[in-house]
């Protein structure tokens, strides 16, 4: 049985500190002007980067690429009512959310 757990965000550029399956890392989500899209940035608990620059794009796991780094689970985001569409810059945190998904 899966477990869902949305990651609590805001409309704006942020760092939280979260557990995912356990083990705390630093997710840091900066909104890119330039491509109209959210990014995402994963550093170890001691702000070591893993990986940077993952656009938040809905409809898959952001992290299929990276599943050599073990997370374990996957990361989608989406928007209320419209899966297809990735967060905007002034709905995430409200119809525009990110979840981790452990199997």
């Amino acid at each position: 049985m899966s477990v869902v757990f949305e990651i609590p965000t805001i409309n704006q550029n942020q760092t939280l500190t979260v557990s995912l399956a356990g083990v705390y890392y630093q997710l840091i989500l900066l909104w890119n002007a330039v491509s109209n899209t959210w990014t995402l940035d994963i550093a170890d608990n001691s702000a070591a980067p893993i990986l940077s620059g993952v656009p938040l794009v809905a409809g898959v796991d952001l992290l299929q690429d990276f599943g050599y780094l073990n997370f374990g689970g996957k990361l989608f985001a989406d928007t209320d009512n419209e899966t297809a569409t990735p967060p905007t810059y002034s709905n995430l945190g409200t119809t525009g959310h990110l979840y981790f998904v452990t199997p």
